[in-house]
């Protein structure tokens, strides 16, 4: 949730190379259960089961979709075309929530260590890919040394042509306007609405060739999956080095 991020963030120190994603989610959990109210606690857990028991009615992309053309937003304010990351082949874009969500700074370290190696070296271009406006997006990418690109969806134009937004449910609105939160430093638009964790790999002509949803941010994709969607199944960081 917004503005819960300081301790947790600090727990990322405790992830191990070697650790899958949803282990190191798992301890952050067992911590939330320890430190966290119970207020707060229901309100996220509530959040996030309401979608996932809503995510098998909800209409997305899927394979074999071909997506409109559309651009997405550097650190400097340059354009960046879905057709532009696939020039040369395939490309992979993991959507993320925001730059301060604990989540967030879990996952995208972890592919930093599991993924974007192998992705370097077998020439796919990887970017993370978020609603937030910049600067505050950067944020993220600074904090961690991630060694891929973070760049601005304007205004959930891709995330909504994905069908992969979610909006907030009143009690996780009224917590989050509660610390000082606002939907514009978000997503630089008036809804209080986000990208739902998703990885999207998109080949050339903007075919969609894989896409993993995760509506619970707390369970995402594990790289092995990446990798075998991308035919690299047998690849890892130790082929990469």
């Amino acid at each position: 949730m917004v503005g819960q991020s300081g301790h947790l963030l600090g727990l990322l120190s405790m992830s191990t190379f070697s650790s899958s994603l949803q282990s190191r989610y798992e301890a952050v959990e067992a911590e939330r259960r320890r430190t966290w109210s119970t207020e707060a606690l229901a309100v996220n857990i509530a959040q996030r089961e309401a979608l996932v028991r809503a995510q098998p009615e909800t209409e997305h992309v899927k394979a074999g979709d071909i997506l409109l053309p559309h651009v997405l937003l550097n650190a400097e304010g340059a354009t960046i075309s879905l057709d532009d990351l696939t020039s040369s082949g395939p490309a992979v874009l993991v959507f993320f929530r925001f730059a301060g969500c604990p989540a967030c700074n879990i996952a995208l370290p972890y592919y930093a260590e599991t993924l974007a190696p192998v992705l370097k070296a077998t020439g796919i271009p990887f970017v993370a890919v978020s609603s937030q406006p910049f600067p505050e997006l950067d944020s993220i990418r600074t904090r961690n040394d991630l060694p891929f690109l973070v760049l601005n969806d304007p205004e959930l134009t891709l995330s909504r042509d994905l069908g992969i937004t979610y909006l907030f449910d009143e009690a996780a609105r009224e917590a989050a306007i509660s610390k000082g939160g606002r939907s514009e430093a978000l997503n630089g638009t008036s809804s209080w609405e986000l990208p739902k964790p998703t990885v999207l790999v998109l080949n050339p002509g903007r075919a969609v060739s894989f896409i993993d949803i995760s509506p619970d941010w707390m369970r995402r994709t594990e790289t092995p999956a990446i990798l075998k969607a991308l035919g690299l199944e047998n690849r890892s960081v130790s082929h990469a080095a």
